[in-house]
């Protein structure tokens, strides 16, 4: 509940800031150009009728600014860009316009904020970011050596791509098939790019899995590899994205993550549609690769044991549970002759909502 007595939204940019508060008392509208330096910010809102509150928006310029004014004793609100109401009839934007908009929805209590994280949990965060960007990089370096050999007519026959074995083969076709220097350099620089994204990937990963086994993420990574499809670092990656589990619940968390119908009601007609696709797009890819591992019969492999023996008694009993009830659900879809890839957006849903169980289990 808003209870200081001036509110301020500020319209941050990388070089610029914008400001605009207004003091509950007189009415008065305060607008200044500030500098994205924290130290001035802070004494321009120090300067204002206290006690005050702040308001941005999250974006790319982080979280460093609201860390600093909470420390100042200033209260400061993180505000979710897609969840601010704006009129629908302005067709006039500005920075001044915007920090007016966001110092009225903050006095009006109309922000919905975001989680701002630890500087711990957003290192991380961004260590597990850059594992993603690699492997998309990955994926499209692939894709490029493979459509140049396509181009070419060579066309890999010996089983499955991305192997030792197909790897090997690459090797010798780099050797034999090209007889044109201007092709032969192209094949060099394409197998080059797979081979560096490739051990980029592989040192991320070590270390992903050094910090996801001595750190404050440790224990809820442990009880989410109970679960089928949740290796060490889709684990990790859960953990630091979601960050604070207990803002959810079980019913809540697959909306946070996209994962529930869109839905247009009116009066007596109720209209749903695909998923929503908002949120985290991160979590989502991650939950619905991980459905997939409970498409097939549910027997626990060694690894799945290895990972149970790291977790509670408590928490291998409800990943155990999880698996056979996700299992089951797949087997009903598939009966009732469902869709694969609707069926597995069902079951990513209601994993999401195992996943929570797991990480809000009290040790």
């Amino acid at each position: 509940m808003f209870s200081e007595r001036t509110s301020v939204g500020l319209d941050v940019h990388a070089r610029s800031v914008a400001a605009a508060a207004i003091d509950g008392v007189t009415g008065e509208l305060v607008q200044a150009r500030l500098s994205p330096s924290h130290g001035e910010i802070r004494s321009w809102l120090q300067g204002l009728p206290g006690p005050v509150a702040v308001t941005y928006e999250a974006g790319p310029t982080g979280f460093g600014l609201s860390r600093a004014l909470n420390v100042a004793g200033i209260r400061c609100v993180v505000a979710a860009p897609s969840k601010l109401q704006r009129p629908s009839g302005d067709r006039v934007k500005t920075d001044a316009k915007d920090a007016i908009h966001l110092a009225r929805l903050l006095r009006l209590d109309e922000v919905t904020a975001v989680a701002v994280p630890t500087v711990e949990q957003e290192t991380a965060r961004d260590l597990v970011r850059a594992r993603e960007d690699c492997r998309g990089d990955l994926m499209r370096a692939r894709h490029r050596l493979s459509k140049l050999l396509l181009r070419q007519g060579i066309v890999y026959s010996g089983g499955q791509a991305w192997t030792g074995a197909h790897d090997a083969w690459l090797r010798q076709i780099g050797r034999q098939s090209f007889n044109s220097g201007p092709l032969q350099l192209t094949f060099e620089s394409g197998y080059d790019a797979v081979l560096s994204v490739q051990a980029r990937r592989d040192r991320l990963d070590a270390a992903i899995e050094k910090i996801a086994t001595d750190s404050e993420f440790t224990p809820i990574v442990r009880r989410l590899g109970c679960l089928r499809g949740v290796s060490t670092l889709t684990g990790f990656a859960l953990a630091v994205e979601i960050g604070d589990w207990h803002r959810f619940t079980g019913n809540t968390i697959g909306a946070f993550v996209g994962l529930v119908p869109s839905e247009y009601s009116s009066g007596a007609s109720r209209v749903q549609g695909s998923i929503t696709k908002t949120g985290n797009t991160h979590v989502r890819r991650l939950l619905i690769e991980a459905a997939w591992h409970h498409r097939a019969r549910y027997r626990p492999s060694k690894t799945m044991r290895d990972r149970w023996e790291l977790a509670t008694p408590a928490a291998r009993a409800r990943g155990d549970a999880g698996n056979q009830r996700l299992h089951q659900r797949w087997t009903r879809f598939t009966n009732h002759h469902k869709r694969h890839v609707i069926a597995n957006v069902a079951i990513a849903r209601e994993l999401a909502g195992w996943c929570w169980s797991l990480a809000v289990l009290e040790d």
